[in-house]
Formats: C-alpha cells, structure tokens, sequence
C-alpha cells in the first residue's frame, strides 16, 4: 500500500491523491486513510474534538472532488466507526494512534474484498457465457479474470466516452486472454440479445439498493430489463452510501451546468463565411501534416461539451437484478437492511 509522505502542513487532498497513486486503492479507501492521516495530525485533545476535525477533513475532500460520491461513502463509514469505538484509555494519544493503525488496517483488508465478491459471482457465471461490462470497474475485473481461470468466457466492453475506461478493461482482458471486443456506447442495445447478462461495477449502491456508476450504466440496465437479461452488480461493502436520490437530478455531482443549453452567438453572413473558410484551411492544413483526408477525420466534442455532460448516473433497484459484496449476494433491498444494520453499530 502506498505511504503518504507528512509535512508540517497537512493537506488532506493532496494526501488523499497521493493515496490513489496505488492503483488498488479506491477514492472510498484513500478517503479512510486520508481521515486515518488527518487523525495523527490533528491536535484534537478530546473525542468530541476529533469527530469535528474528521468531519471539517470529509468536507474538504468533498469540496475539492469533482465526483465526491463514492468518497463520501468511506467518509461515513470511518467517522460512524470511531464515533463507535469502544475506549477505555485514560491517554487519548495512544486512543488517536490505535484508531489510525485500525483505519490503515481496515483499507488493507478491504483490497481482499473484490477476492470474496469475484468467488461469489463465479457461481452465476457458466461455461461459454458472453458477458457485457461498461467501462472500467477494479472489481468487475477481478472477478472477470477469476472466471477465466476455470470457464470460457467472452466479454463486450462499452467503450465508455468522454474517457474511455472501456479501452482500459479491454487491454487488461485480452492480455490475460479473454475474447473481448469494444463496443460504442451507442450499441449497447444492438448487442444485448448477444450476451447472457450484464456485469457492471459500481461507484456507490445507495440506500434504496440503487446503483450510483459511471454513465451509461442506468440506459444499460433499461435495456437489459427490457430484453429480459440479468443486470448485476458488483460492490465492495464500504461502498455502501446513506444517500436516497429519487432522480439523476438528486446527485451530488448534479450542477445548473450540466445539460444546459448554450446561448448561440449571432453573427453576420460575412461573419459566418469568413469563420467557416477559416476552420475549413485551419483543417486541411491539420490534415495534411497529419498525411490524412476529410473523409477519416472525426468531430470529437470540445471540454466544455464534455463538461456539460454528467459522470455518473442514478439506476433504480427495479433495474437491478443482485447486488455481490463481500457481505454476501444481496438483492436491492436487501442493500437497505445491511445499511441500517451497519450504521446502528
């Protein structure tokens, strides 16, 4: 596991990138070894102290992250479990250093928790099963590559724009030597009838069994159900969130920008002529140092068209087959019992 390297001023972002520098580390475990940082840090000289200092760090990291969503989720999970802990100590700094070491020890043992899921899934995956994924899951993978080593399998990735993480699952597939093949977004539903279920990973399972993930998965599961295929989906137990949104509009990540329409610029026929004979050289003088021809050039969207789009989107527990955690395999709603039991201490 990656070590964070302390200075005078603590910084528990920065802290909380260098953490994700190990790619076995999720955002929601560098978010609990970040608070497991901040705790050593701190000059709480009380619990009361301490719980306040974690919770000022969480809201740090969730202001500075982009998609603060699965974070939080670790968040939640570290500050109910020192808010819990049983302490008996009359010296608070040797309480402080034994809830970093259980902090550090909890992320340690969690990396083995794609293990547990990826035996669980193994049993619903059959021999020359075709199996669709959507972009880039640590999770997904593990069990993807656990199932090779004893069944034939066939995998479609998505492609999974604007970043095209499916193009990072296909590359991890195929060395291993699974037959895979990338798929556009756009033809999810051109290829259903072709695969026997849909495995996705997730950014967070919220408290009505919905699924919190990367975009493109909640119009995979419509027509999943629509063609009577199952949808499951897999998630490591500290990615369990106290969230209930109703609509993709209930995010976090949700902002007035998103979805917005631009204001055309209105400009002049000589205006407008003057412009397109501008872009018109400015490319065939691209593509000629490029030695290619208008016919293979693609349009590709600009930053602030991307910027416009979500990250993640909301799937209803309607549209969720099961749910694999290392807590066993669970349906929707049985992600909403486990989440009443796990913050009741």
């Amino acid at each position: 596991m990656a070590q964070v390297t302390r200075s005078g001023d603590f910084d528990i972002y920065a802290t909380f990138q260098q953490f994700l520098q190990d790619d076995q580390i999720s955002p929601p475990l560098a978010a609990i070894l970040s608070l497991a940082e901040a705790i050593v840090m701190s000059n709480a000289g009380t619990m009361f102290e301490l719980v306040q200092a974690l919770n000022d760090g969480a809201e740090e990291l969730k202001r500075r992250s982009p998609n603060p969503i699965s974070l939080n989720a670790g968040c939640e999970l570290f500050i109910a479990f020192v808010t819990l802990f049983p302490h008996e100590s009359d010296n608070f700094a040797e309480l402080k250093k034994e809830l970093e070491q259980q902090g550090r020890k909890y992320a340690t043992e969690a990396i083995s928790f794609r293990d547990k899921i990826a035996e669980l899934t193994l049993g619903f995956i059959k021999d020359d099963s075709v199996i669709l994924t959507h972009s880039y899951s640590r999770v997904v993978l593990k069990a993807l590559l656990h199932a090779h080593k004893t069944k034939r399998i066939s995998v479609y990735v998505t492609e999974s724009r604007p970043r095209g993480l499916g193009l990072k699952t296909y590359e991890a597939l195929t060395a291993a030597g699974i037959p895979c093949t990338v798929v556009l977004d756009s033809a999810v539903a051109y290829v259903m009838d072709r695969v026997d279920f849909v495995l996705v990973g997730s950014e967070a399972v919220v408290e009505s069994g919905g699924l919190i993930n990367y975009v493109g998965s909640n119009q995979m599961a419509i027509i999943a159900k629509a063609a009577n295929k199952p949808f499951y989906a897999l998630a490591e137990s500290y990615k369990f969130h106290r969230l209930f949104p109703l609509s993709q509009y209930d995010l976090p990540t949700h902002n007035p920008n998103i979805l917005s329409f631009t204001t055309p610029i209105t400009r002049s026929a000589g205006q407008d002529a003057a412009s397109s004979d501008a872009a018109q050289e400015a490319t065939a003088t691209s593509q000629a140092s490029q030695g290619t021809s208008s016919s293979a050039t693609e349009r590709a969207m600009t930053q602030e068209q991307i910027a416009k789009n979500p990250g993640v989107d909301y799937t209803r527990p309607d549209l969720i087959s099961l749910v694999f955690s290392d807590v066993g395999i669970l349906t929707p709603e049985g992600v909403s019992q486990y989440l009443v039991g796990m913050f009741a201490g």
